[in-house]
C-alpha cells in the first residue's frame, strides 16, 4: 500500500474538482480526502494499491472545461491506514454554498455552450442537406433532360418504321400493279397467237 499526497494547481477550485476527485477515488476503491487550499489551490491524500494510485493520478490530470489542471505536484509515501474511506473535507456553508452556486454556473455556461455548438451542427446539417437536396435536383434535370432525348429518340424510331411501312405498301402496290399487268399483256399475246392460227 502506498500514499500519494497531491497539490493540483490551476483551474481547480469552485469548477466541482473535488466532486470528479472523490469519484475516481472511490470507482479505484481508494481512500483519502480531498479539500481546498488557499488561496487557489487543492490538496489531495491518497492511499491504495501503487497501481491504482497511477491510474488515479492520470485520471484527476482533468483538462475538461471548467476544470483545467495545469500542474500536479505529487510526494509519495508509505501509506498509514488512517482513512476509512474517500471523502470531501469541505470548509465552511459560506464557502460551500458559493462553490456549489459557481459549479452551477460553470454547468449552466457548459450547457449553453453544448446547445450552441449543437445549433451549428445542425445549420451544417441543413447547409449539407440544402447541398445535397440541390444535387439532386440537378441531377433529376439531367435525368429528364435525358428522358426527353430518349422520347424524341422513340418519336423518330417511331416515324422511321412509319415511313419504312409506308414505302413496303407502296412496294407491295406497285408490284401488284405490275403484275397485273404482266398477266394482262400475258393474255394479250396467248390470245393474238390464237388468232394467228398458231398454238400456245
Amino acid at each position: 500500500m502506498q500514499r500519494a499526497e497531491i497539490i493540483a494547481r490551476g483551474d481547480v477550485q469552485r469548477v466541482g474538482f473535488r466532486d470528479a476527485v472523490q469519484k475516481i477515488a472511490r470507482n479505484l476503491e481508494l481512500s483519502g480526502t480531498v479539500q481546498n487550499l488557499e488561496p487557489y489551490d487543492v490538496r489531495i491524500v491518497a492511499e491504495g494499491e501503487e497501481a491504482a494510485l497511477k491510474e488515479f493520478v492520470k485520471a484527476i490530470n482533468i483538462q475538461d472545461k471548467p476544470i483545467r489542471v495545469q500542474a500536479l505536484e505529487t510526494r509519495w509515501t508509505a501509506a498509514t491506514g488512517e482513512f476509512p474511506y474517500f471523502k470531501i473535507l469541505r470548509g465552511d456553508w459560506h464557502e460551500e454554498l458559493e462553490e456549489s452556486l459557481d459549479v452551477a454556473i460553470g454547468l449552466l455556461h457548459r450547457f449553453i455552450e453544448f446547445g450552441e455548438q449543437n445549433l451549428m451542427v445542425s445549420k451544417e446539417n441543413l447547409s449539407i442537406g440544402k447541398m445535397m437536396l440541390e444535387k439532386q435536383d440537378k441531377m433529376l434535370e439531367k435525368q429528364d433532360r435525358m428522358l426527353e432525348k430518349q422520347d424524341q429518340m422513340l418519336e423518330k424510331e417511331d416515324e422511321t418504321l412509319g415511313e419504312i411501312r409506308g414505302m413496303r405498301s407502296d412496294l407491295h402496290d406497285h408490284l401488284e400493279r405490275r403484275f397485273a399487268r404482266i398477266e394482262d399483256d400475258i393474255v394479250e399475246i396467248k390470245r393474238a397467237i390464237k388468232e394467228m392460227g398458231g398454238s400456245y
